[in-house]
Parts: structure tokens; C-alpha cells; sequence
């Protein structure tokens, strides 16, 4: 190629004829043969997009399986070439000739289309098929004689194409175009002076075929005339184009189309032989002419995708060497026999769960060759997916979501494309494409149930695991990693956290401390479980604790109380009856259940032939009558065991008086005493017994007195009113001791005369028994005393006397015995 033609090749590019840009689609139009790496366009400035999204998008060039010709260079945002380009070899004579291909953008997705339209320069001179032509021509052939001449190809289109024929020398011959129906030119010898053998019996002639390109190029063909005598009419063809259809795929050895040639001579003159000739087209390897009938036959496979028609010239020549030509047209008739081909451009590996809807997954171009329906393609996916296929431009569809995804649901989608095309039978193509759905958190944890109930024994071992509980996540990976939280709250104004912990990964709940069913008997706590997504998700569960109770409480013994400084007495006439109730052994066990079922036995007794002991009820009473015989003091041994595995008990010792008056339980119980104890101590309590009596009957008498004098004064007020007088009658009020939780009443009546010292004591009951309390210290008090019966609103009663019997008895020292009588008298002074 000279250096003007590539001046003119940058001139040609620097006039780019048209860049537009609508819908998506940019036009470009460059000459063949440009230099690698020249400048196509500036794309980016084109499709307004900036250099720095080309690059971000990852831009490319898709082609599908043609060859790549034009390059993306995204630091500039040009379009190079990248490949030479051959304009003949990519279009042939059609025109006009251009490069179609895509660009392709990710993140987000988007498809240009380009087209590059590609100018013809004048880089292929004329050619001939053959370089020499040989004719056998007869001197006697007339003025105006023809001779077929084979046509010259030139692959350039427009003025770069063949444009003329020039024979030199012209002294017997000259050449002469005869346009054709299909447009192309037949190119004709004509003899305008007669040829003489005897002068020149060969000719050589020269051929020259010249295109209108700048500079004109040119091909040229030897042609060798023999003359000699005789043949003067060559043959004729029955019509100037033969026309014949072939449909592809046919079977080898088909008959297409019959030339026939005619000729006016006689005997070996008129013989015809039959040969192809002058074409560009290949179809040498797709076709032959019997030489003898004139028979085209199909030799090869005819493919309406390679070609849809050709063009051949049958020549029919006589054995006298003249000739003549016919067109023949093939066409090729398409049928279905190819399938759709489906090209994925880009595709996603993965998406979010959370992705919008019409988010676009992949970008596939589908291409059917055939032609008319047979090329129309549709395209499916599978059913049951939230996918929709969708067509953007002529052969191109994107794959979009078309509903919400659920990863928990599905967590991979195979999705398979079908595209079919129209023809009968119709025929498809499928790919399918794997989808990993990618995980967000949008799920929270779940418990197994709504609220849990757990157990334990109390005295547990502080770290003990009580109960477990278990939460589950739909989500993936650490969307679905539960940590276990305990919620803050208190028990009994106590934080929850000093009873229980959670383990944050197991979700086991352990004892922190000793739990004690008699302080605290259940309680309730929340565990919230929590998700390791961000945010993070929880739900929260109630756990209720159940303290269960052990035996872990002995009996306590309510009454008779034991004291180290005291002994109670309980007092049994002689005269009771069997069955006579003595008193009531009282204990609790603050167990619960069966651990506090109490029983009572009798364990040591001074005669367990009159005493007895309610199993259930802890009653002491008589089994048979109480006799003289019988000692006066007598001691129980009573034993209180709980219904606990094992059981617990505890033990009470009961005093027991079997006696008609004071003075004999005195003497009895004065025996636990030493008389040189007594000796030394009494004259000490006997002071003081009588300073404080002394201060007591002062201190009464005083409070009697007033209390007459205001009332005598209230009654001289109610003398002299005029209002009625109601009469007032006070309650009566009788001694209750409390020990424990059986109450007791002790009510000891004086009556006393003149002669007081020789009255007798009346000690009255209350509840069917009588108590003695002994206190061997000097430091003894009596515990309760009130009054029966008002005394003060009884103005003619008799002295009631209330009297406690202390028997002081130091148990550690039984060399001591004192016994001490205090009397208290309260005198009721009439009006």
C-alpha cells in the first residue's frame, strides 16, 4: 500500500461520517486497513460516561464468538484498533460493511451498542481467475464474431471496484460489456477484422482489468489465439441465466439445473463440452457441470448460513473453439438445523438476600442463523424461582429478580435458560446458571418453647447447672450465632445475677449460690438470646426456678420450752380419770410436705404405764387412773421425728406433778435442792423478795386510792346532773400466758376471812391444765399477771388473791434449794 493511499486511509478517518448516541447504541465509521492501535472514537465522551465508571464498572468489549477487531482502552475511554481489518474478508461484496459488538458495564449492570462501520479503501487490485486465455478460432469467423471472456474480480465495492476492460492490441478485436439482468457485466471479444491464417496463424493479446480507486490498480490476462479454418457458428445457450434452488442439507448428487447450449455447425464443429468458470465464490467443492450434458450437480453440503446464494458461469464451447457463457443462480433454501446459540455476557455468583426486586443477575445474547421464523428465538426460565427473564434489544435478555429472596427458604437457585426457536420442528438451547444467595440478618433467635420451668433441690452446690435453655437462628454463619444474656431484675430486692447465671454460648443456666427453700421458694428470671448480625436480633424467654424442699429442719419445739434455768411442771390431780389431758407437746418443722409430717412418741417415761403420747396430735394423757402409789413428780421424755428421708427429731423433756395441793409438790420438788446452798442465799432473796413486794403494795395502793377518789367525784357529778345513769360494767379479764404458740390461763382464787392465814388456796384451770414454773435463780419474775375479775367495780367482793409460785432450782448446783412464797394482794376498797 503507497504512502498516499494511507494518507487518504487518515483523511478517511479524521471524516468519520456519523457518531451518534441513542439508546444506548453509538455508531462509528473508520476505514479498513487503519494501523493497530489508531483512534476508533472516545466512547466515553460519547455515551456521556465518565473515564473513572468505565473503569469502576470493569468495562469490556463483548463479541459473542466473532472475531475482536476494536479494543477498550478505559484510561482514556477510546476505542482502538486493536486487529487489522479486512473489509473483504469480513463482508465480501456486501455493503454495507460494519462490526457490531457491546459494551458491558458492572456494578451496576448496562449494555452499549456499538457499531463500527467499516469504508472500503482501494487495497485489492483486479484479478483474473486464470493468467492465460487460449482460443482456437477459425479463419473464415465472421465480422462481429464473439468470444467469451472471463470476468476479472476486484474484492473492493463502489468506485475501488472493477470499472473497466482494456485489450491491447486492438487490430482484429475489441472488447465490448454486455449488461446482465443481475447488473454484473459480461465481457465479450468482438472480431471487427478478419483474421487470415496464412499472414498470422497466432495472436497474443493482452487483457487488462482497471478499478476507479486512487491510484487506479489493475490485473491482467494473457490471451492466445490459434487460427484456423473452417468453424464459423459457436455455440448458443437456451437463456442468458439459469436459475436453480437447493435446499441445505441435501443429499449429494442432486441434479440442480440443466444448461443447454446450442450450435449451428455440422459434425465435429457442432460437439459442445460444458466447463464453469469466472466467480469469486467458492463452490468448486459444492458443485460440477457434467461436461458433457450440461448437468449441474450438487457435490458437496450447500449451508444457508456460509451462503445463501451463488453465482457460476456454465461456458459451452465447440470443438471449432467458439463459445458462449449462461449465469447460473443457486439459491439455498433454509431449514431449521440450527439451534439457538445462548451466550452469557456477565453474571452474578451471588446476591443479597435483601437485593431489590428487578435487580439484574445476568445479561445473555442468543443467536438462531437460520433465517425468517426458524431464526426467531423466545427465552425461558424454569418455574417456582423468583427470577423473570426479560428481553432488552433484538437477541439480547437480562435475568432480574421479580419477588423478594428468602435465603432461610432457599439458600442456591440453578437456574436453567431455554431459548427456542420457531421452526417447525423447532429446536432449543439451554445453560443453566448457579445462584448463591447471600445471607442477611433478618431473622431473630428462636426459643424451643414460650416459657420453661426448671427445678432444684435446695443445699445445692453454688455452680450446679439447673436447666438449659436453647434458642435456634434461621440465619447463616454469624447471623445465626446466639449468645445467651441474662436480662437484669431482682428477686425479693436482690439482683437475679447473685442466684443464676447464663452461659453466654450454652445457654446453661448455673446456680450461683446455696439456694434455701424455707427463704425463698421459687422465682423468675428472663434469658434473652441475641444474634451475632449487626444489628444484632434477640428474643427474650421467662424461666421460672422452682426451689424443691430437702429435710434438711429438725422439729422445733414450741412448748413445753427448755430452758437451762427452768423446769415446767404440768400438775395431775390424783383424782384424774383416764384420758385426763396433761398437757399438749407442740413443735413445728419449717420443711414443707412430708418433710414437716410430725410424729410424736413417747420415748423414756418414770412409769410408761400412766402416760401416753398422741402419735399425730402430741398429747400427753392418762391410760389408766392415777393412784397414791403413784410418784408425785414424774418425768416424760417425748420424741417429735419428721416424715424426711432421713428423718430428723428433737426432743423434749416434760415435768409432770402428780398431786392435790402446793405444799405436797413443794416437798417433792425441794429434794433437787442442797440445804447448805439454801442456808447461804436465803436471807439474801428474802430481802429482796420483801423490798420489792413492799415497793409494789405502795405503789398499788397509791394507784388505788386515786383511781376511788376520781370515781367517787365522777359519780358526785352524775348526782347532781339531771342525766340518767347508765350503769357500767366493766369486762372481766382473766391471766393468759403465752408460751409458743398454746396459750395458757391461770387463774388461783384466795378467798380469804378474819383469819386469812388459815384460808386454803383454790387454783383454778384454764384449758384443762395446770403449769407450775419453777426458777431456781433469784432473778426469777413472775411473767403475767392480771386480774380475773376487776376488783375495782366490785365494791363488796372478797379479796382475790393472784398468786405465782416460783420454785427457784439452780439445776447446776443441786445443793441449793430455796423456795420462796410471794404473796400479792390486791384489796378492793368498798364506797
Amino acid at each position: 500500500m503507497s504512502d498516499r493511499t494511507m494518507r487518504r486511509q487518515v483523511l478517511l478517518f479524521f471524516s468519520i461520517l456519523s457518531t451518534r448516541l441513542a439508546l444506548g447504541q453509538v455508531s462509528y465509521s473508520i476505514p479498513e486497513e487503519m494501523a493497530i492501535g489508531s483512534l476508533v472514537g472516545n466512547i466515553a465522551q460519547d455515551l456521556g460516561l465518565d473515564v473513572k465508571r468505565l473503569k469502576s464498572g470493569k468495562a469490556r468489549i463483548y463479541t459473542g464468538d466473532s472475531a475482536e477487531y476494536i479494543e477498550l482502552n478505559r484510561d482514556r475511554g477510546a476505542l482502538l484498533v486493536k486487529d487489522r481489518i479486512d473489509r473483504e474478508h469480513l463482508c465480501g461484496q456486501t455493503t454495507p460493511c460494519a462490526l457490531h459488538f457491546q459494551i458491558i458495564l458492572e456494578h451496576p449492570m448496562e449494555l452499549f451498542r456499538v457499531t463500527v462501520e467499516i469504508t472500503d479503501v482501494n487495497d485489492n487490485a483486479p484479478a483474473f481467475a486464470k493468467n492465460m486465455k487460449t482460443f482456437e478460432i477459425s479463419e473464415i469467423a465472421g465480422i462481429g464474431a464473439t468470444f467469451m471472456l472471463e470476468r476479472a474480480v476486484d474484492p473492493d465495492v463502489g468506485v475501488n471496484g472493477l470499472q473497466r476492460y482494456v485489450l491491447n492490441p486492438t487490430d482484429h478485436f475489441q472488447i465490448r460489456l454486455k449488461k446482465q439482468p443481475d447488473g454484473g457485466n459480461k465481457v465479450e471479444m468482438v472480431l471487427h477484422q478478419p483474421l487470415d491464417r496464412e499472414q498470422q496463424d497466432t495472436l497474443s493479446l493482452v487483457l487488462t482489468a482497471v478499478d476507479g480507486g486512487e491510484p487506479q490498480l489493475s490485473g491482467s490476462m494473457q490471451i492466445h489465439i490459434t487460427v484456423f479454418d473452417a468453424n464459423d457458428n459457436p455455440p448458443v445457450f437456451t437463456q442468458e441465466i439459469y436459475k436453480a434452488a437447493v435446499v441445505e442439507n441435501s443429499p449429494v448428487g442432486a441434479t440442480l439445473v440443466k444448461a443447454i447450449a446450442s450450435d449451428a455447425d455440422k459434425g465435429s464443429n457442432s460437439h459442445v463440452s460444458y466447463s464453469l468458470s469466472g466467480s469469486a465464490d467458492s463452490f468448486t467443492d459444492i458443485f460440477k457441470i457434467d461436461p458433457k450434458t450440461g448437468d449441474l450437480i450438487l457435490t458437496g453440503q450447500a449451508d444457508y448460513e456460509k451462503a445463501k446464494h451463488y453465482q457460476m458461469f456454465v461456458e459451452a464451447t465447440d470443438e471449432g473453439g467458439l463459445s458462449d457463457s449462461s449465469k447460473v443462480i443457486v439459491d439455498v433454501i433454509d431449514v431449521n438445523d440450527n439451534s439457538p446459540q445462548i451466550n452469557v455476557m456477565s453474571k452474578s455468583s451471588s446476591l443479597s438476600e435483601n437485593a431489590p426486586q428487578t435487580t439484574v443477575i445476568a445479561m445473555i445474547s442468543v443467536n438462531d442463523p437460520d433465517s425468517d421464523s426458524s431464526g426467531e428465538v423466545n427465552c425461558e426460565i424454569n418455574e417456582n424461582i423468583p427470577f423473570a427473564i426479560k428481553s432488552t434489544a433484538t437477541g439480547f435478555y437480562s435475568l432480574v429478580t421479580d419477588s423478594d429472596l428468602d435465603r432461610e427458604r432457599a439458600s442456591e437457585y440453578n437456574i436453567s435458560i431455554t431459548c427456542c426457536d420457531e421452526g417447525v420442528p423447532s429446536l432449543s438451547s439451554s445453560v443453566t446458571l448457579t445462584l448463591h444467595i447471600s445471607d442477611v440478618n433478618d431473622n431473630a433467635p428462636v426459643f424451643e418453647r414460650s416459657s420453661y420451668e426448671a427445678y432444684i433441690v435446695e443445699n445445692n452446690t453454688p455452680g450446679l447447672s439447673i436447666f438449659t435453655v436453647k434458642a435456634t437462628d434461621a440465619d447463616w454463619n454469624q447471623n445465626a450465632r446466639v449468645s445467651y444474656i441474662l436480662e437484669d431484675s431482682s428477686v425479693n430486692g436482690v439482683p437475679v445475677s447473685s442466684y443464676v447465671s447464663v452461659s453466654a454460648d450454652s445457654g446453661v443456666i448455673h446456680a450461683v449460690r446455696s439456694f434455701d427453700y424455707e427463704h425463698i421458694k421459687d422465682f423468675r428470671l428472663c434469658v434473652k438470646a441475641q444474634d451475632g448480625g449487626s444489628p444484632p436480633l434477640s428474643s427474650n424467654v421467662t424461666v421460672k426456678i422452682t426451689i424443691q424442699d430437702q429435710n434438711d429442719n429438725a422439729p422445733q419445739v414450741l412448748y413445753p420450752v427448755q430452758t437451762s434455768s427452768s423446769v415446767v411442771a404440768e400438775m395431775v390431780p390424783r383424782s384424774a380419770d383416764v384420758g385426763y389431758l396433761v398437757t399438749k407437746v407442740v413443735a413445728v418443722d419449717v420443711d414443707s410436705g412430708q418433710n414437716a409430717w410430725l410424729s410424736y412418741k413417747l420415748q423414756k417415761a418414770t412409769d410408761r404405764a400412766l402416760f401416753e403420747v398422741g402419735l399425730q396430735n402430741g398429747e400427753i394423757r392418762t391410760i389408766r387412773q392415777v393412784t397414791d402409789k403413784d410418784a408425785v413428780k414424774q418425768r416424760l421424755t417425748v420424741v417429735v421425728e419428721d416424715n424426711g428421708q432421713p428423718s430428723r427429731s428433737a426432743t423434749v423433756n416434760v415435768n409432770v406433778a402428780v398431786a392435790d395441793s402446793f405444799p405436797e409438790v413443794l416437798s417433792e420438788f425441794t429434794d433437787f435442792t442442797h440445804d447448805k446452798e439454801y442456808n447461804d442465799n436465803l436471807t439474801f432473796y428474802l430481802v429482796l423478795a420483801l423490798a420489792v413486794v413492799s415497793f409494789l403494795f405502795i405503789t398499788c395502793l397509791v394507784v388505788i386510792i386515786s383511781v376511788k377518789i376520781y370515781r367517787w367525784r365522777q359519780s358526785r357529778i352524775l348526782y347532781h346532773s339531771s342525766l340518767p345513769v347508765i350503769p357500767y360494767y366493766p369486762p372481766r379479764y382473766s391471766d393468759t400466758l403465752g408460751t409458743g404458740t398454746l396459750q395458757h390461763v391461770y387463774n388461783y382464787e384466795v378467798c380469804r376471812t378474819t383469819d386469812s392465814r388459815k384460808s386454803d388456796c383454790k387454783f383454778g384451770r384454764a384449758g384443762s391444765q395446770n403449769v407450775l414454773i419453777m426458777d431456781p435463780s433469784c432473778t426469777g419474775t413472775m411473767q403475767r399477771i392480771q386480774n380475773e375479775k376487776n376488783i375495782l367495780d366490785e365494791p363488796d367482793s372478797p379479796v382475790e388473791v393472784r398468786i405465782m409460785i416460783i420454785f427457784p432450782l439452780n439445776l447446776e448446783n443441786t445443793s441449793l434449794v430455796f423456795v420462796f412464797f410471794s404473796f400479792f394482794f390486791t384489796c378492793t376498797l368498798s364506797n
